[in-house]
């Protein structure tokens, strides 16, 4: 169904759930197109809309197809985009780009927010966030995501932000932007692979319910932008920090030693990663981001 005035294609079943006033919980693409290899990528993105439904809720995964914005993709679809050749991954300054040229691309985490504001979704289910990335001293490189955050008012449940990022400078940025970073059942800010980062959560909540309690409340207060739900990776699932650091540091120092820069640093350093690990930064993504959706879906629920 095309949305007048707007180049947004929302999905019949999207569209329902919507109307009726049902939890929707939007999904990113970029994860199928440049966050795992295939299979994995098709399977993955499968298993997070089939946990969506089953805690309840209407999964939305968002691409940009042919220059419009795609809200819920069929099965057919999803099998197409993760072996797509010639996908853009997009955030808000090539998202207009993409739409005016007629590109298909993958939206990150800033697109995924805009592309679900504009839908009437306001829950979004992550992997990891961006941020602030290492060495920004030299490279002054700093995701849009933290900005999204204070801009655009969509609940963004993550493990945290990536690992291979400052963790510490990421928390200060979003800090300074007025965005509340919430660690559900844990007073540790994690760290994507790893439950812990070593660094205190500025704020915690135990439940769903308190979760969707402050969402309520800051909607009565017209405070802008989102909030950032940090749901800790689970535990029989998770990489010690103290064990996959030095292997971070490997796989930064390729990247610069190899002048990966922008875009392309996270997907190579995803890669390297999953070369390090034998495969086991992979499993342990998949189960975060299943854990993710659940809990993105509950919050949606409570919501609602």
């Amino acid at each position: 169904m095309m949305t007048s005035g707007l180049p947004l294609v929302i999905s019949a079943e999207v569209r329902n759930a919507l109307d009726k006033g049902q939890a929707v919980v939007a999904l990113e693409s970029t994860i199928i197109t440049h966050g795992m290899p295939w299979p994995d990528n098709v399977r993955t993105a499968r298993l997070v809309e089939e946990t969506v439904r089953a805690e309840g809720g209407v999964p939305a995964t968002i691409a940009i197809i042919d220059g419009k914005i795609h809200v819920g993709l069929d099965d057919k679809t999803l099998e197409w985009l993760g072996t797509a050749q010639d996908v853009m991954k997009i955030s808000r300054a090539d998202l207009a780009f993409a739409l005016s040229a007629g590109r298909h691309a993958s939206t990150t985490v800033a697109a995924t927010m805009i592309c679900a504001h504009l839908a009437g979704i306001s829950v979004f289910a992550t992997g990891g966030i961006g941020g602030v990335h290492r060495g920004v001293e030299e490279t002054m490189d700093i995701s849009a995501d933290l900005l999204e955050f204070a801009r655009t008012p969509v609940v963004v449940v993550c493990a945290g932000a990536k690992a291979l990022l400052d963790l510490r400078r990421t928390l200060e940025f979003l800090e300074t932007q007025g965005v509340p970073v919430v660690g559900y059942k844990t007073s540790d800010f994690p760290a994507f692979w790893s439950r812990s980062s070593g660094l205190p959560m500025p704020l915690r909540a135990d439940s769903a319910g308190e979760i969707a309690a402050m969402i309520a409340m800051r909607r009565t207060l017209a405070l802008e932008g989102g909030v950032v739900v940090a749901n800790p990776v689970p535990e029989q699932d998770e990489i010690p920090q103290a064990e996959i650091e030095k292997l971070i540091r490997t796989a930064v120092e390729e990247a610069h030693e190899n002048g990966v820069t922008g875009k392309t640093v996270t997907p190579y350093l995803l890669g390297r990663m999953l070369e390090l690990t034998d495969g086991r930064s992979l499993k342990t993504n998949i189960a975060l981001i299943v854990s993710n959706a659940r809990l993105a879906t509950h919050i949606g629920v409570a919501l609602t």
